[in-house]
């Protein structure tokens, strides 16, 4: 069927129709002028003007309802063919002779603007397109563009904006801080110490542990210093493509040194700045991250000064780095940062607990004894954990409970009661458990016991609390008594059941582990004999070969063999000795599930008092 549609021009309004309507009511009354048909797509139907007043053609012919006619054309109706419309129209004529058929005329019309929009508009959307992708890559180091590959991606810190993090923010960082404000006052009066003939230094590298502030004393450097700070990850620098590393460094640098004096910090280093040739065997002769590399080696201390500009890097992991990199001219300064002691711990709870709502049954020596081995941000994460949990107790004030319970969960992990355990198991569990706490109770030099449990925490069916004491050196009866705590839960399975199960693979895992670093490493070893085989370089880990014989290594692990099995028979002969105890403290922790020190106390009696080491 052709559909009709109602189309307007400048003089005349057509009116819509259909085939069957032409048909029936104007071809037959011979009622048709003409028609045009207009690029074989529509056609124009002229109406005879002696029929203007008959209806239904006076609507379209007269529409005011005056005497005026309107020219036509009158009707307009799109033809899906032009075969397919001729043939029609000759099937209605067939019996109208040849004189009196409808005159047809064939036209066609051009719709420039038509055209020229339908070639301008592509390119129009074309344009917009490319401005939008050329904007953004102006947009220099934050532009994501394929044009800012090699731009600097580094955070720009201005003296005026507001940075919140200041040195009041940090504790336990006291002699960093010392180091990191006499940087600060190079920037700000270097006459001070440019009059005397000294240099400024170039760079500062914070070395330290994860989590013991490296990030958190270069943001307050950000904060204090008011001279513009730029801040990079070390991995910002290396892409998929060659050259971009080295580029961005130059680009870094050009920026610092028209915004000079300034800071630039660059965070995990160790991302461009490891030792060059350490994988060429296996990521080949041109690597990136070495041609990075070695843009940064000429930026900080090449032909060109670097006036005012300071570099500020931190890594955890300073025996990858290249030496070239860390000599002095470049990295002038190291700065290590270790884990913090019990004073320094007191003053990073009092730092993480100030926006928290305290109960004043929590004690920050307390919680500061209950730390050791935590770095500042373990402290930060108990502080926030014991908010959650007294949150979830709905609880209006956060006291000492809260925080117990969230340093158990963050050092063994979210208790799992409903995890379905046997009673058979159950037993077997406490005694291992148990076990672990007869042996540690009895040797003077294992830290000393919290609490044992059999509740599991995530991947342990059981766990034994203890206390360290922050020492800095361990002697080889130190070693000894450790390995043989850690195998005393083994230990008691075998003397009680008569076989051993599978849940000492954490503790043989710890046993072995130290056991080699007795042997290998600390020279504790009569026969292997005053020789290590660490490397504080770290130069060895890619080496396929071991770095010492296959006779040595024999002896190696016959010796660490000698060592695990003596440290397994010590704690089975205390546990034989103290079969009593033993058992009685096992059905304690089927009944209880939670043993304490209190009960560890009246069931074991005193520990022995332990030997402290002679002063160097």
């Amino acid at each position: 069927m052709m559909t009709m549609y109602l189309v307007y021009d400048s003089a005349n309004k057509t009116s819509e129709t259909t085939w069957l309507a032409v048909q029936r009511d104007m071809l037959s009354k011979n009622a048709v002028q003409k028609i045009e048909v207009i690029n074989d797509e529509t056609a124009n139907i002229y109406i005879k003007k002696e029929f203007a007043d008959t209806p239904p053609f006076n609507k379209v012919m007269k529409p005011s309802g005056g005497t005026s006619i309107l020219q036509g054309p009158h009707y307009h109706m799109t033809i899906g063919s032009l075969e397919s419309f001729e043939r029609q129209l000759e099937e209605a004529q067939k019996n109208v002779p040849l004189a009196k058929q409808v005159p047809v005329t064939y036209i066609k019309r051009s719709n420039w603007l038509g055209s020229i929009l339908s070639w301008i508009f592509p390119l129009m959307l074309l344009f917009f397109f490319w401005s939008y992708v050329v904007r953004k890559s102006a947009g220099g180091a934050g532009g994501s563009s394929v044009f800012s590959f090699g731009k600097s991606k580094a955070t720009l810190i201005e003296k005026a904006d507001k940075n919140q993090t200041t040195f009041q923010d940090i504790a336990g960082l006291d002699e960093a801080q010392m180091e990191v404000k006499e940087v600060i006052e190079f920037l700000k009066s270097p006459d001070t110490f440019t009059r005397l003939g000294a240099k400024i230094p170039k760079g500062v590298i914070l070395v330290g542990p994860p989590g013991t502030g490296k990030t958190l004393l270069a943001k307050a450097v950000a904060g204090e210093a008011k001279v513009p700070f730029f801040s990079i990850s070390g991995s910002e620098f290396v892409e998929m493509f060659v050259g971009v590393g080295a580029s961005r460094v130059r680009d870094l640098f050009r920026q610092a040194k028209e915004k000079a004096p300034c800071i630039i910090f660059i965070d995990e280093i160790d991302s461009i700045g490891q030792s060059r040739g350490r994988n060429s065997l296996y990521a080949g002769s041109n690597d990136e991250r070495e041609s990075t590399l070695n843009q940064l080696l000429t930026e900080m201390d090449g032909f060109e000064t670097n006036s005012g500009v300071i570099v500020m890097a931190a890594t955890n992991r300073a025996e990858l780095l290249d030496p070239a990199l860390l000599r002095p001219g470049r990295f002038d300064r190291h700065i290590y940062l270790e884990l913090p002691n019990m004073k320094e711990r007191q003053e990073i709870f009092k730092v993480h607990l100030r926006p928290l709502k305290i109960d004043e049954s929590v004690d920050v020596n307390f919680l500061a004894a209950q730390t050791p081995g935590f770095s500042g941000a373990d402290i930060a994460n108990a502080c926030n954990e014991a908010a959650l949990v007294a949150a979830r107790r709905n609880k209006e004030k956060i006291d000492r409970q809260d925080f117990m319970d969230a340093l158990d969960r963050i050092i063994a992990g979210s208790e799992k009661k409903s995890k379905i355990i046997s009673p058979q198991e159950k037993k077997v569990i406490a005694y291992h458990e148990a076990g672990h706490a007869v042996v540690s109770w009895r040797l003077k030099h294992v830290d000393p016991l919290v609490k044992i449990s059999t509740i599991p925490r995530g991947k342990a069916l059981g766990a034994a609390w203890y206390l360290p004491e922050e020492r800095q050196l361990r002697s080889e009866a130190e070693f000894k008594e450790r390995m043989a705590a850690a195998l005393g839960g083994r230990a008691a399975e075998e003397l009680i059941f008569g076989e051993v199960t599978s849940g000492a693979l954490d503790d043989l895992e710890k046993v072995t582990k130290e056991a080699y670093m007795m042997v290998a490493y600390y020279g504790f070893d009569k026969e292997v004999g005053n020789v290590s085989f660490y490397d504080s370089t770290g130069q060895q880990d890619n080496r396929l070969v071991k770095p010492y014989s296959e006779e040595t290594g024999k002896l190696i692990d016959a010796e660490v063999r000698k060592l695990v099995d003596e440290a397994y028979q010590l704690a089975k002969d205390l546990l034989q000795k103290n079969s009593g105890v033993l058992a009685e403290l096992a059905n304690l922790l089927l009944e209880k599930e939670v043993v304490y020190k209190e009960e560890l106390v009246r069931i074991l009696g005193d520990r022995p008092s332990r030997e402290i080491l002679p002063a160097a």
